[in-house]
């Protein structure tokens, strides 16, 4: 008698909701004429010196186990990186953690962090795996909602009230945001750093786009006086360095809970590729050229995206960091996933409706423009025909 595998799963992962992002770039990998503005993956190819590092490591037979903490020269370059873009200092021997991207970096954290029903902060809209990786902890995810008239940054006043109310004592704060293209400018870190201290809250800062901003350059929140040992600082080579294939970031925090996180990591996935290391080390010594003219061009990308906005009626906050647009589709009359799916399959560009982040992007959608500049022209081109429809 066949054995009924369902039964089988545990209800954690069972009530585990897909990502609505793969959703529907599942669907364009059926549509050979759609534009996909869905995906948060750089249109350039990691810089030549990157890749040639990769090579070259691969040849010399770099193909082993590192330590699991990671290449100490890889460590060391991501420690004077943090001093000199930070102002921080960390111990590259005992805080600092190279990971398997910030996804492995998220589980890490919160398998490491969490009990069962302890309760984390995420201010919404937000990246769709926090709350999953919470949950897949055991945690609860506890969203902190953000609006457009406080450009979606997380007021002190929000996170005060929802320490209180929830007894969260962890925070996840993600910025610049996705979806938002949000930042937090300085004055509105240190009312966050405040309340932290207030409520001893732990600060968990995923700060992956923190090398794409345009028009000013974002304090990192462990620069905030008093932050540096109560934060995880989480961070990478996907965005910055066009490496998403190379699956490569790295956490720095107290080395006690480094030392913890790391005890999972050996038991899962033992350590980052050798050669990938290899790779961001140069990214890292050589590669700031490279970041400074693809950001150029996704600033120019957004000031277009914007303006097109603008002239077919969709009321748009200015982004100022990552690569997303996040315009309003609520005077369509339709639901985030109605506009979505109508606009794939009548008109085959895909975007990501606004509540795949949260129940306060409702109302929204997300663009990204990590695409190229005339396939951007003609998505919008194609949206305003949708739009003309309704």
């Amino acid at each position: 008698m066949p054995i009924d595998c369902t039964t089988r799963i545990s209800r954690r992962v069972a009530n585990l909701q897909p990502s609505p992002i793969r959703r529907f770039f599942g669907l364009v990998e059926s549509m050979p004429d759609a534009i996909s503005l869905s995906i948060g993956e750089p249109d350039f190819v990691t810089p030549w010196r990157v890749r040639e590092t990769g090579i070259f490591s691969i040849e010399k037979g770099h193909t082993h186990y590192t330590s699991n903490l990671g290449l100490l020269e890889l460590r060391r370059e991501i420690a004077k990186y943090l001093q000199q873009r930070c102002g921080v200092d960390y111990n590259p021997e005992t805080e600092i953690l190279v990971t398997v991207g910030v996804s492995e970096a998220l589980d890490l954290v919160m398998r490491t962090l969490l009990n069962g029903g302890d309760r984390v902060l995420i201010p919404q809209p937000s990246y769709v795996a926090y709350p999953a990786t919470v949950e897949l902890a055991g945690g609860v995810p506890v969203p902190v909602g953000t609006c457009a008239a406080d450009a979606f940054q997380l007021t002190a006043e929000a996170l005060d009230h929802a320490a209180r109310e929830s007894g969260a004592q962890t925070v996840l704060l993600g910025y610049p945001n996705n979806p938002t293209g949000a930042i937090l400018p300085p004055e509105r870190l240190a009312s966050l750093a405040a309340v932290a201290e207030a409520r001893d809250l732990l600060v968990i800062a995923d700060e992956i786009y923190l090398e794409l901003t345009y028009g000013r350059t974002p304090a990192s929140f462990v620069a905030q006086p008093g932050m540096r040992d109560r934060t995880i600082l989480l961070n990478g080579f996907s965005k910055a360095f066009a490496m998403t294939g190379w699956r490569l970031g790295y956490i720095a925090a107290p080395a006690e809970l480094i030392a913890a996180m790391n005890k999972v990591h050996s038991y899962t996935a033992i350590c980052a590729p050798m050669m990938a290391q290899k790779a961001a080390i140069e990214a890292l010594q050589r590669g700031a050229d490279d970041v400074e003219l693809m950001r150029a061009e996704y600033d120019q990308r957004r000031r277009v995206l914007l303006k097109r906005f603008a002239a077919i009626g969709l009321p748009c906050f200015e982004p100022e960091g990552a690569f997303y647009a996040f315009p309003s589709i609520a005077h369509t009359g339709l639901t985030s996933v109605e506009f979505a799916e109508r606009l794939l399959m009548e008109h085959r560009v895909a975007v990501v409706p606004g509540n795949a982040f949260g129940a306060s992007g409702e109302g929204y959608i997300r663009c990204c423009y990590a695409t190229a500049l005339p396939l951007i022209e003609e998505a919008m081109t194609r949206m305003r025909n949708f739009l003309d429809t309704l």
